[in-house]
């Protein structure tokens, strides 16, 4: 007997994968020549000598020594570490640390949270280079409001960004005002995910603010708070757009906010102060950054996923 159903005509499999490779296509593309290329050139000009932008000759480890190792260099690049090192831990401390209380408030679901929540949010859309010019124009020394502010209450005017002691710091906060709405919208996201039903219980156990969120909601949270550290480690190090407007190439005054991209693009471009290049000793500073970034990550990352579990 023949049935009378009909069998539906299936497309052939290699007309798929031809589409999704077709999709792909693009994208790849680009990865390949904007990310995969310059990364494997870096790896490969890190051990030749330059003339300018031309190879010269093999030199093994040489540029590596150089930044390592041999003054003035090592200086610079230990000096540059140093800041971001510094640099990653304040944003730990105070932007994420900010972050986590304002998230918390926004939670409650106060009058006018959601004004809130696009104020916060607001200085993160603004670029980088805008932000930069910004707070360089509210720091001025002569005409700054941060200044003009100060003065109302009988302050002398601080040059914030031509003194050691406070130019880092100027930076970082600029940083901070401009990053702090993503790490509290990410946290917010992972808080609202917890059951209302265990936030209404640990209240009727007479659980306060400070127990609430320190035994409640910040176990619960950990994956958030590992996407926001992985985030904040990797934008630490590859810090470069506020303290180049703010303070210049060369990381002034006297390298006090001088970073690892600074230091990278100022030896393999060279810079109209230092007159330097060598792009052999920019490629070793570029791989050593990206082992550094890419090391600690995955190392991170491995630590943070196994608290999850714990927690």
């Amino acid at each position: 007997m023949t049935s009378g159903r009909r069998r539906t005509a299936r497309p052939f499999p290699w007309r798929r994968s031809l589409w999704i490779a077709f999709l792909l296509a693009p994208a790849l593309v680009v990865m390949m020549l904007f990310v995969l290329w310059p990364l494997l050139s870096a790896f490969r000009f890190a051990f030749y000598e330059f003339n300018g932008l031309r190879p010269t000759g093999f030199i093994g480890l040489e540029n590596f020594r150089q930044v390592l190792f041999e003054k003035p260099f090592s200086d610079w690049t230990y000096n540059a570490l140093k800041h971001n090192v510094i640099a990653f831990f304040a944003l730990m401390v105070f932007e994420n640390g900010t972050a986590f209380l304002i998230a918390f408030a926004l939670l409650k679901a106060l009058p006018g949270h959601r004004v809130h929540q696009v104020i916060v949010f607001l200085p993160v859309v603004l670029s980088a280079v805008i932000v930069g010019f910004l707070w360089k124009l509210f720091l001025h020394p002569l005409f700054g409001l941060v200044n003009q502010a100060l003065a109302l209450v009988g302050f002398g005017a601080i040059p914030w960004l031509g003194n050691e002691s406070t130019a880092l710091g100027s930076v970082l906060f600029a940083n901070i005002w401009h990053w702090l709405g993503f790490p509290t919208l990410v946290l917010l996201a992972g808080m609202q995910r917890i059951s209302k039903d265990v936030i209404e219980a640990a209240r009727l156990d007479g659980a306060g603010d400070y127990v609430l969120m320190t035994k409640i909601v910040w176990p619960l949270i950990a994956p958030s708070v590992t996407i926001v550290t992985i985030l904040t480690f990797i934008g630490s190090f590859n810090w470069f757009e506020i303290p180049y407007v703010m303070a210049g190439l060369t990381g002034s005054p006297g390298g006090a906010t001088d970073v690892l991209g600074l230091y990278f693009y100022r030896t393999a471009f060279g810079s109209t102060t230092s007159g330097i290049q060598d792009f052999g000793q920019g490629s070793a500073l570029a791989v050593m950054m990206f082992i550094i970034v890419a090391g600690v990550t995955a190392i991170a990352l491995r630590y943070l996923r196994r608290r999850e579990i714990e927690l």
